[in-house]
């Protein structure tokens, strides 16, 4: 008799929690290192889907002077030595987003890009086409307000070109700051409006920009020919004699910034988790579109940045579906900046919240590196009505504090069959659990937890069965299955013959760690990934 448990070896290991996500067109993705492998559960041992993440260029933020390198606040850019960047987030959209009536697949980076990925239309191809940088655009966009940020006092900037010794370009490569903003206007359209990117590059395979194609050195970035750097490398401004009196000292034609200011900015730009938003319908009546029995389909995705800051992206769904015709367009419009925590945004879930509402209301749950939790509500009118970037259309709901100012290092949010109910699951580093239940239309929430449930960071969360089981997993590499009763959790067993190891004699390997499990959308299997392997039961 066959085993209906599976594992399948992947190239690479996973190093993030939440590194494995199932789509509602049943495909896993698993973020493994440089890596997204895209499986099959229904073949596990068969073709699979490929995403590599290579190194990108840094964008031109700035330039600090050299004595600043050892400040605080850069020491983290400055000892960055990560040899290539890996996968730190995936999330699936819902079925009908991609031109091919599939799953977009948003893929963050630990050079802290955002990209959507798309699957292959052609037979015999494996690589995943890339579809849009989001990075790019919310670069253009705080570009276009020179990185104003209301939380922090400006400074005097100086717009002075500065004297670089070898880490800039050459002179006859430096433009001005002012050239730099036309050419992207020039490559990118109006900023912060909604704009139609070509989803295939199929006739060329895949392309780390799809919008930069054919235009020339990417973005007037500051470094040498033929060299690449790490995302938001610092350039040092230096001023003196350089290393050879035969070569004249080179020009940067970025603006001489602050430590802190650097430091702000590359902060803006590095984000740390993504996730979708449920499918939201809007009806005519609703969003006033002119069309006789229309309605505008459209989904949001948000990322989490470290400055704690999420930015919203509304995505509509395909105005027709294709396999021939591969260069639908994707409307994507950057709809508003939600300064939602004071440190890193480590986790955010999306939820669909029933009420009695004609319009549909979003929920979404926040958590950050200094512990604290964030309930939200949007509405769907408002994201399409929404005009200022800086008041993004979510509103606070609850705030969970943590005294011990323990991480939150995984979300899972379940809105429940009665109106205005909500579960959301709290996994931290320290390996508890928690449990809120709460109710929007009167605003309380009542704790359930919390739970020394694990060992290490829990590193997966996922609901089942309307909320009737949670699963966890965490870093010592045990998977655990609960039952929620009233406002408490108690264990379930889980089968002997569980992939989960049961006492610390049966560890085969003491670097095996689970670092993502999910709850297939049918609720009949369960996937975990660990160092190099998906388990699938």
């Amino acid at each position: 008799m066959a085993s209906r448990f599976q594992a399948v070896t992947l190239v690479d290991s996973p190093s993030y929690p939440n590194s494995i996500a199932w789509s509602d067109e049943n495909l896993i993705a698993v973020a493994s290192g440089h890596l997204v492998t895209i499986l099959n559960p229904a073949l596990p041992f068969g073709p699979r889907g490929l995403i590599s993440i290579n190194r990108s260029e840094p964008y031109p933020i700035g330039a600090v002077k050299r004595e600043d390198l050892a400040s605080g606040c850069l020491l983290p850019t400055t000892l960055n030595r990560d040899p290539r960047p890996s996968v730190r987030s995936v999330s699936w959209s819902n079925l009908g987003m991609a031109p091919n009536s599939g799953c977009f697949l948003a893929v963050c980076t630990t050079e802290g890009r955002v990209k959507l990925y798309r699957p292959p239309f052609r037979d015999f191809c494996a690589e995943w086409i890339e579809v849009l940088d989001l990075t790019d655009r919310l670069y253009d966009y705080l570009a276009s307000i020179s990185f104003e940020d209301p939380d922090i006092p400006p400074s005097e900037i100086s717009n002075e070109p500065v004297t670089n010794h070898g880490y800039v370009d050459d002179p006859t490569d430096s433009v001005s700051v002012e050239e730099q903003k036309r050419r992207k206007v020039n490559n990118f359209g109006v900023r912060n409006a909604g704009l139609e990117t070509s989803c295939d590059q199929t006739s060329r395979g895949p392309s780390p920009s799809p919008e930069l194609e054919g235009q020339g050195p990417p973005k007037g970035r500051c470094t040498k020919s033929g060299g690449r750097k790490s995302s938001h490398q610092i350039v040092p401004a230096t001023r003196g004699r350089g290393r050879s009196a035969k070569k004249p000292p080179e020009v940067c034609s970025l603006p001489l910034i602050t430590a802190d200011q650097y430091a702000s900015r590359s902060a803006m730009l590095s984000s740390l988790v993504v996730a979708w938003s449920p499918l939201l319908k809007l009806s005519s009546r609703i969003c006033g579109a002119p069309e006789i029995n229309s309605s505008i389909c459209f989904s949001l995705l948000a990322v989490g940045s470290k400055s704690g800051k999420i930015s919203f992206w509304r995505i509509n769904v395909p105005e027709y579906y294709s396999i021939e015709q591969s260069l639908a367009p994707t409307r994507v419009e950057l709809i508003g900046i939600l300064k939602a925590h004071s440190s890193w945004v480590t986790a955010i879930s999306c939820a669909l919240l029933a009420s009695d509402s004609s319009s549909p209301q979003v929920l979404l749950a926040t958590g950050s590196s200094d512990g604290s939790v964030r309930i939200w509500i949007g509405h769907g009118e408002e994201f399409l009505k929404s005009t200022e970037v800086n008041n993004a259309p979510f509103y606070p709901l609850k705030e969970i504090i943590n005294i011990y100012a323990v991480p939150v290092s995984v979300l899972a949010l379940m809105p429940t069959q009665s109106l205005h109910k909500m579960l959301l699951a709290v996994g931290r580093t320290s390996g508890a659990i928690e449990v809120w239940i709460g109710d929007t239309s009167v605003k309380t929430f009542n704790k359930a937890g919390p739970y020394d449930a694990h060992d290490q960071v829990v590193t997966g969360l996922a609901w089942a069965f309307d909320g009737c089981f949670l699963y966890s997993c965490s870093q010592d590499n045990f998977v655990r299955s609960w039952s929620l009763r009233g406002s408490s959790l108690s264990e379930m067993p889980i089968p002997s013959s569980s992939p989960g190891l049961r006492s610390v004699s049966d560890m085969p390997d003491v670097f095996i760690s689970c670092l993502g499990l999910v709850v297939s959308p049918s609720n009949l299997a369960v996937a975990m990934a660990s160092t190099r392997i998906v388990h699938l039961y």
